[in-house]
């Protein structure tokens, strides 16, 4: 590509510098003439000419064109441009090299065990990545040395990471349950916290799960493809919804035994009764058993068991009725509940007033354990490759 040059000519009469230009067989490209000045365009060899000739006009470069704008640029940029080529080799080179290695596994004797191996055939932090095919060999290879501890492995790259999911070969113990099955919600609910020692892990926290869904599976995939079957395990805890209705009497009294007791003599005379010794009891009952009694006489000695009790005397309104109606709304949930769920909110959806009871609608959120198991040891992993396969094919 040939240079050219926009040159600006300043000074008396340009016309005439262009005339001596013309003389010379200089080229010129393009040609705007003024009164005081003149702008031409001309190529290496013009400006070349230009530069030698003394002349008294001002000569001013406006615009290069063609091969030296570029040398020109390069010229006033090319610290810039060389860090810009420096950082994309840079990038280049860091985008396959590794910075992190993930084995997902609960215990720590495999993740160590995977990590051994994977370095020992050159998967370690801080070095380039192998191709897919290298890759594959490899999981082959850790596959048949660990081929009694290990019954699954799978290396995914996600940018500069490897993650490494792996499943551990459980020995025949009569002792333990092997058979492959799910892990499912056993209610509605909404999960707050997911853990899996085994199996693949299908629902994250805050995912809506029905009664029934898979959230720990037992079918392991690869690329979406089922591969194996395990027996998942884990605990999974949702936040489950339950309204309690209560119905509370507007004047509640009860009377409710302690279990403490004490035995005292009593003389009872008349509608008296005195005991030899004094009871400590502010609320109790009387069980009597008469040792003297005289019938014309309202007077008797009794053996007497004192009974503690706790009197509960309210009465409930529109404003203080809440309280007490959760409170109870508690009581009844914890029959159905578990000793690891825990309530976490509570409200008062509805309240209805009567001539002589309040009635209430009680909103009731719980942590709570969703965790339920279903075999899957009939499920046939060929038959759903069958029919996945039929399914792309249509």
């Amino acid at each position: 590509m040939n240079s050219k040059y926009k040159l600006k000519i300043e000074g008396n009469n340009p016309k005439r510098f262009i005339k001596d230009l013309i003389k010379e067989k200089i080229s010129i490209y393009n040609m705007e003439t003024y009164d005081k000045e003149s702008i031409i365009i001309v190529d290496d060899i013009g400006y070349n000419y230009i530069k030698k000739k003394k002349t008294s006009y001002k000569i001013t470069i406006i615009e290069e064109y063609g091969t030296i704008k570029y040398k020109n640029i390069l010229k006033k940029y090319y610290i810039f441009i060389i860090f810009i080529l420096v950082g994309i080799i840079l990038l280049k080179i860091l985008s396959n090299m590794i910075f992190d290695i993930k084995i997902e596994h609960s215990k720590s004797e495999i993740r160590n065990i995977i990590k051994q191996d994977l370095e020992e055939y050159g998967i370690k932090k801080y070095k380039f990545k192998v191709s897919y095919k290298e890759k594959e060999e490899i999981k082959r290879k850790i596959l048949r040395k660990e081929i009694n501890k290990i019954e699954w492995l799978e290396i995914e790259s996600i940018g500069t990471k490897y993650i490494v999911k792996v499943e551990e070969r459980i020995k025949n113990d009569v002792k333990k349950n092997t058979e492959p099955q799910n892990i499912i919600a056993k209610k509605n609910a909404m999960i707050l916290d997911i853990s899996a020692t085994h199996g693949e892990v299908r629902k994250k926290k805050y995912d809506y799960v029905e009664k029934g869904e898979v959230l720990i599976s037992g079918i392991i995939t690869r690329d979406e493809k089922p591969m194996t079957k395990v027996r998942a395990e884990g605990k999974v805890f949702g936040e489950v919804w339950y309204k309690v209705n209560i119905d509370l009497p507007k004047h509640y009294k009860r009377e409710k035994e302690t279990g403490k007791n004490t035995k005292r003599l009593e003389l009872q005379l008349f509608d008296k009764n005195i005991f030899l010794l004094p009871t400590k009891y502010k609320n109790y009952k009387l069980e009597r058993t008469p040792l003297i009694s005289n019938k014309i006489i309202p007077i008797s000695l009794n053996y007497t068991n004192i009974k503690e009790t706790i009197v509960t005397d309210k009465k409930y309104n529109n404003d203080n009725v809440d309280k007490e109606a959760i409170k109870i709304g508690i009581n009844k949930l914890k029959h159905k509940l578990g000793k690891n769920d825990t309530i976490i909110d509570k409200k008062v959806l509805k309240k209805l007033e009567k001539k002589s009871r309040i009635e209430l609608e009680i909103f009731y959120k719980v942590k709570e354990d969703i965790t339920e198991s279903v075999s899957i040891k009939d499920i046939d992993l060929e038959k759903i490759k069958e029919g996945e396969e039929n399914d792309s094919n249509q």
